[in-house]
């Protein structure tokens, strides 16, 4: 071990919003070429890990409709003691505050999280390049969570390049339905052949211009997404985030963010939130 372990630690697991997702093609094994947009927020789950010297690990509470061994956090665990022939072992709970299929990458952040947090709580010191690689065996999403910079991602999202967004005030809204991934990108009328840009041109053509391919499946699949969709745009520049569920407005202060979550209320779950270049996470850790 080439680190000093620490024996408890309570970190951030952000909420991510994908302000750009173009299709550009789906490859021989299945998934899609994307090009997108990641950008974190100041909002999100929590972790709380505690050191064992047996090395079992405890995860509490158990979420429903996740099979325990499934479970991306109790997963990056086992990837990392496998990693590292690390005999720790950890207790962890879990402050749910993103919503399951969301969109948000609530689970993908929380598995980021459980890298970056046992790899301290450790003292193992692997670079943020290993535990992406390990993060990428968990999920596409988990690797921007790990490495901590807003970016724009390509491939499966699993390329980065780190890049610095405005970064507005957000209000997101939960429409109350959870979005299955598969059945969105296997639906037959999504878009899958958008002509690919460069980054520099995307970041060119700004905010204004930025769209989710999956919006319109996701409307025609998810009647109470496009309600949502179509109540926040009325009022602000809004888009899908991922596959969805969750829809997102950008707004230019907190105080209009604030107005807007006042109309909301009691219609929909919703929160505000500032958009982040740096992950939260790095900042607790010093990554």
């Amino acid at each position: 071990m080439t680190a000093t372990p620490a024996e408890t630690l309570v970190l951030p697991a952000p909420a991510k919003l994908n302000r750009l997702l173009h299709i550009i093609g789906r490859r021989p094994d299945g998934y899609h070429e994307l090009q997108t947009l990641f950008q974190f927020l100041d909002h999100g789950d929590t972790l709380r890990l505690r050191r064992r010297e047996d090395g079992e690990i405890r995860l509490t509470p158990e979420i429903p409709g996740v099979a325990r061994e499934e479970n991306l956090i109790r997963r990056a665990a086992r990837l990392l003691q496998a990693e590292s022939d690390c005999r720790l072992g950890a207790e962890i709970h879990l402050e749910k505050r993103l919503p399951l299929g969301g969109g948000l990458g609530g689970g993908s952040s929380d598995a980021a999280t459980a890298l970056l947090g046992l790899d301290a709580l450790w003292g193992l010191g692997l670079s943020l390049e290993r535990l992406a690689e390990l993060g990428l065996v968990l999920g596409a999403d988990v690797p921007v969570f790990v490495r901590g910079h807003a970016a724009w991602g390509e491939g499966i999202g699993e390329r980065l390049t780190p890049v610095d967004l405005d970064t507005p005030w957000f209000v997101v809204i939960h429409p109350g339905v959870a979005v299955s991934t598969p059945a969105v990108f296997g639906a037959d009328e999504l878009t899958r052949d958008t002509p690919p840009i460069t980054m520099a041109r995307a970041l060119q053509r700004g905010a204004s211009s930025w769209r989710n391919d999956c919006e319109a499946t996701v409307r025609a699949l998810y009647p109470p997404v496009a309600e949502a969709l179509d109540w926040l745009s009325a009022r602000a520049p809004a888009l899908l985030t991922g596959t969805g569920a969750c829809v997102f407005a950008r707004l230019a202060s907190e105080t209009e963010a604030d107005q807007l979550l006042g109309e909301i209320a009691g219609r929909w779950q919703a929160f505000k939130a500032r958009g982040l270049n740096r992950s939260p996470l790095h900042d607790v850790l010093g990554r």
